[in-house]
């Protein structure tokens, strides 16, 4: 239980302990494991793909848990606002840092509301944006994946310097750090069971007429299974 400077007294104010809550939960639980689900859970182990094709659970589970995340971060940026009295280097990095995620987590929102038209045969036109894979989708999806996955990563460091900041119990410490290797642990097995399938192909399946399927699937370790 003691703080993480060796001190025998912890004492923060009550919005600097409500704002350290509201972002673990936005950035440390809720937006990683909604970026873990899309990542790793599009075709499910039960799905007979290719005959089953656009399992939509990935994607309810991805928008709940994402948007629920931004709502927790912008509560959590909210109690924040004009509290920043605090001249330590640490604070004033965790300050800007959380600011930035903050800034990075309404991209992301703003960027899935403008990802274009979806098409495809299951459509009631078959030409839009993701079946045919235009300039617009490519830039959505490249901004998408490389925004998100950098801002979880930052998450880690910004959370880091808040916890230094309070001089935060060591047990927060210990099982933030713990969670976090859980998630990296799963995700390490996921990716080696070869779970981070192309959304492409997920939904269209891998009929080279698609005219997706004749692009090379964008972001790091996508694959397109085998049939």
């Amino acid at each position: 239980m003691s703080p993480l400077s060796g001190s025998v007294h912890h004492h923060i104010e009550p919005w600097a302990y409500w704002h350290a809550r509201f972002m673990v939960l936005g950035w440390g639980v809720l937006l990683p494991v909604g970026a873990l689900v899309a990542r790793y859970f599009k075709i499910t182990r039960r799905q007979r793909w290719p005959e089953q094709l656009d399992n939509k659970a990935w994607w309810h589970a991805h928008r709940v848990l994402q948007w629920a995340g931004v709502l927790a971060m912008s509560v959590g940026a909210w109690l924040a606002w004009g509290q920043g009295s605090d001249t330590r280097l640490s604070a004033q990095m965790h300050a800007w840092g959380g600011w930035t995620l903050v800034a990075m987590g309404w991209l992301q929102v703003a960027a899935g509301l403008v990802r274009g038209t979806k098409g495809g045969p299951t459509s009631e036109h078959l030409a839009g944006d993701h079946y045919d894979m235009t300039p617009h989708r490519v830039w959505f999806e490249r901004f998408h994946k490389g925004v998100g996955w950098l801002a979880v990563l930052g998450a880690l460091a910004v959370l880091a310097l808040g916890l230094y900041t309070a001089d935060a119990p060591r047990w927060m410490a210990v099982v933030l750090a713990a969670w976090w290797l859980l998630l990296a642990g799963a995700a390490w097995r996921w990716q080696r069971q070869g779970r981070c399938v192309d959304t492409y192909q997920a939904i269209w399946g891998p009929d080279p007429r698609h005219p997706g399927n004749r692009i090379k699937p964008i972001g790091w370790g996508v694959r397109r299974p085998l049939l």
